[in-house]
Protein backbone atom coordinates (compact mmCIF):
# COMPACT_ATOMS: atom_id res chain seq x y z
CA UNK A 1 0.00 0.00 0.00
CA UNK A 2 1.44 3.38 -0.98
CA UNK A 3 1.58 6.00 1.74
CA UNK A 4 0.54 9.58 1.32
CA UNK A 5 3.62 11.84 1.56
CA UNK A 6 2.28 13.51 4.74
CA UNK A 7 1.60 10.22 6.57
CA UNK A 8 3.64 10.01 9.78
CA UNK A 9 6.44 7.47 9.92
CA UNK A 10 9.08 6.36 12.38
CA UNK A 11 6.84 5.58 15.36
CA UNK A 12 7.14 2.41 17.39
CA UNK A 13 5.86 1.25 20.75
CA UNK A 14 6.90 -1.16 23.45
CA UNK A 15 4.35 -2.75 25.77
CA UNK A 16 5.92 -3.62 29.12
CA UNK A 17 4.85 -6.43 31.50
CA UNK A 18 3.76 -3.88 34.14
CA UNK A 19 1.16 -2.48 31.69
CA UNK A 20 2.99 0.66 30.60
CA UNK A 21 3.45 1.50 26.94
CA UNK A 22 6.43 3.50 25.72
CA UNK A 23 6.06 5.22 22.35
CA UNK A 24 9.15 6.35 20.47
CA UNK A 25 9.61 8.41 17.33
CA UNK A 26 12.76 7.72 15.32
CA UNK A 27 14.26 6.04 18.38
CA UNK A 28 13.60 8.95 20.76
CA UNK A 29 11.13 8.76 23.63
CA UNK A 30 7.83 10.47 22.73
CA UNK A 31 5.45 9.50 25.56
CA UNK A 32 4.60 6.92 28.20
CA UNK A 33 1.07 5.62 28.73
CA UNK A 34 -0.11 3.87 31.88
CA UNK A 35 -3.27 2.21 33.15
CA UNK A 36 -6.52 2.75 31.28
CA UNK A 37 -4.90 5.03 28.70
CA UNK A 38 -2.36 2.31 27.84
CA UNK A 39 -5.12 -0.28 27.46
CA UNK A 40 -7.16 2.03 25.19
CA UNK A 41 -4.08 2.79 23.09
CA UNK A 42 -3.25 -0.91 22.65
CA UNK A 43 -6.83 -1.71 21.63
CA UNK A 44 -6.78 1.09 19.06
CA UNK A 45 -3.32 0.44 17.61
CA UNK A 46 -3.92 -3.31 17.28
CA UNK A 47 -7.38 -2.93 15.72
CA UNK A 48 -7.60 -4.35 12.19
CA UNK A 49 -7.87 -1.90 9.33
CA UNK A 50 -6.23 1.03 11.11
CA UNK A 51 -2.86 2.63 10.48
CA UNK A 52 -0.68 2.21 13.60
CA UNK A 53 1.54 5.13 12.53
CA UNK A 54 -1.42 7.50 12.50
CA UNK A 55 -2.66 6.19 15.83
CA UNK A 56 0.73 6.72 17.47
CA UNK A 57 1.09 10.18 15.95
CA UNK A 58 -2.32 11.16 17.33
CA UNK A 59 -1.63 9.75 20.80
CA UNK A 60 1.70 11.58 21.03
CA UNK A 61 0.29 14.85 19.71
CA UNK A 62 2.71 14.77 16.79
CA UNK A 63 0.08 14.94 14.05
CA UNK A 64 -0.34 18.70 13.66
CA UNK A 65 2.08 19.81 11.04
CA UNK A 66 1.91 22.48 8.40
CA UNK A 67 -1.58 23.73 7.82
CA UNK A 68 -2.71 25.13 11.19
CA UNK A 69 -2.10 28.76 10.28
CA UNK A 70 -3.77 28.37 6.89
CA UNK A 71 -6.79 26.63 8.39
CA UNK A 72 -7.19 29.31 11.05
CA UNK A 73 -7.46 32.00 8.37
CA UNK A 74 -10.09 30.12 6.34
CA UNK A 75 -13.47 31.96 6.21
CA UNK A 76 -15.23 28.94 7.68
CA UNK A 77 -13.07 29.18 10.83
CA UNK A 78 -13.29 32.94 11.37
CA UNK A 79 -15.57 34.20 14.10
Amino acid sequence: MARHPRTPEGFSYDSRPDGTVHITHHGRHATTLRGARARRFLAEVEAPGGDPQLVMARWTGNYRRGNERTARAHPRNRR
